[in-house]
């Protein structure tokens, strides 16, 4: 049973990267589709595409400072906490990355037709990006509480 235990634990030091890194991967997908879809339709503004296509990678990077900051030695006492703050973040990284690769597929596809609302058309992915930012920020508050820091 310990070892069981403690294997959830090292899962949790390693989900948010995990699960960031599979969500940026759909997001950018996802955007990137829209993106090359773009590009096949208009004569410029390619830059802004890829730029939109790749705005969901930062899941990943948050992942990964969460990753660092529950990194320390798993116990029993400490196991629990490592997995629910690491799963729970790498979901909510996950979710993020997805909506806001879909926010910027219509980013895209709005730009395309009428490029003079770029900026406003970002706002959506900006949004989804905040949530994502609190989530990160929660996690390494809490963090900082389970035992085992170093």
């Amino acid at each position: 049973m310990n070892e069981l235990v403690l294997a959830l634990g090292w899962t949790g030091i390693y989900s948010p990267m995990a699960i960031g890194a599979i969500g940026s991967s759909i997001g950018c997908a996802i955007a990137g589709q829209a993106g090359i879809g773009a590009m096949l339709e208009t004569e410029g503004g390619y830059g802004r595409y890829v730029g939109l296509s790749a705005l969901p990678s930062s899941m990943v990077i948050y992942g990964i400072v969460i990753m660092f900051t529950l990194n320390r030695e798993v116990t029993p006492e400490n196991a629990g906490a490592l997995f629910g703050i690491g799963f729970f973040a790498g979901f909510a990284l996950l979710y993020a990355a997805i909506w806001q690769g879909r926010a910027c597929a219509s980013a895209i596809n709005a730009f395309k037709e009428k490029p003079e609302i770029f900026g406003l058309s970002l706002a959506p992915a900006a949004i989804i990006e905040g949530f994502a930012v609190f989530a990160f920020v929660f996690a390494l508050v809490v963090s900082a509480g389970v035992p085992g820091a170093q």
